[in-house]
C-alpha cells in the first residue's frame, strides 16, 4: 500500500530526515515551528536528557528524561547519534529515535547547532538508512550586520553575551558549505517558502522513489 501524505494523496517518495542549522538567532527554530505546524507527516526528533522535566514538560513529546547511569549505558553502547553537555546537563539524539519515525513513514526534523550538525553528518554516513534520508539545510542572514539587528531586537542578552554570540556566529557561517542546502534569510514567510521547495525537490529525487506504475 502507498503511503499517504497531506489531504490523502499517495506519497510517492520514502521519508527525509531533515537537518537545519544555522547561527544563534538565525532563524532555525521559528522556521522549524513553521515547517511542524504546516506539515502533519513532518514530526520533530526527540532527544534524552538528564536534566530534570520542566514544569509542562511531557515525557517523550518534549525530551526523554534519563538519568546519568542510563546515559552512560547508552553512550557507550552507541546508541547516540550525537550528544552534548550543556550546562551539566546531558542532551543526546537517539540513532533509533530517528530510524523509528522514518520507517513510520514520517519527515524527522532535526534543529541543531553547527558543531552537532557536523557530528550528525558524520555519523549518519556511516548508516545507509540515514545518509539516504538526510537532507541538510542550512540558514543564515545575509551578513553580521542583519544577525546583530535581530539579536538586538530581541533583547535578551548582555552587549558582553551579544559580543560572544556574534563572534561564535562569524565562525559558524564558514561552515556553510559543509551543508546540501543554503537559505539566505530575509523574512519567516519566505525562508519557509524555500525551505519548502527544498523538500519539494528532495521528494522527486529518483533515489528517493517509491513509485510502481503497477501498482
Amino acid at each position: 500500500m502507498k503511503k499517504t501524505g497531506p489531504e490523502g494523496k499517495a506519497r510517492l517518495s520514502s521519508p527525509l530526515l531533515i537537518l537545519i542549522s544555522a547561527p544563534s538567532g538565525g532563524g532555525k527554530t521559528t522556521l522549524c515551528q513553521q515547517l511542524l505546524q504546516r506539515h502533519p507527516d513532518m514530526v520533530r526528533a526527540v532527544t534524552c536528557t538528564t536534566r530534570s522535566p520542566r514544569p509542562g514538560e511531557v515525557e517523550g513529546r518534549d525530551y526523554y528524561f534519563i538519568d546519568s547511569d542510563a546515559y552512560a549505558r547508552r553512550l557507550n553502547a552507541g546508541d547516540f547519534l550525537e550528544h552534548a553537555n550543556v550546562y551539566n546537563h546531558c542532551y543526546a539524539i537517539p540513532r533509533n529515535e530517528l530510524l523509528d519515525k522514518l520507517r513510520s513513514g514520517k519527515d524527522v526534523l532535526l534543529n541543531v547547532d553547527v558543531q552537532g550538525a557536523q557530528t550528525v553528518c558524520r555519523r549518519a554516513a556511516e548508516d545507509t538508512e540515514l545518509s539516504r534520508a538526510l537532507v541538510s539545510v542550512f540558514l543564515t542572514p545575509a551578513s553580521l550586520a542583519v544577525l546583530e539587528t535581530r539579536l538586538k531586537r530581541r533583547a535578551t542578552d548582555s552587549p558582553e553575551d551579544l559580543a560572544r554570540r556574534l563572534s561564535l556566529a562569524r565562525q559558524e557561517v564558514e561552515h556553510w558549505s559543509q551543508f546540501q542546502y543554503l537559505i539566505i534569510s530575509t523574512s519567516i514567510a519566505e525562508d519557509v517558502r524555500q525551505m519548502e521547495a527544498i523538500i519539494d525537490a528532495e521528494r522527486l529525487r529518483q533515489s528517493r522513489s517509491t513509485f510502481d506504475f503497477g501498482g
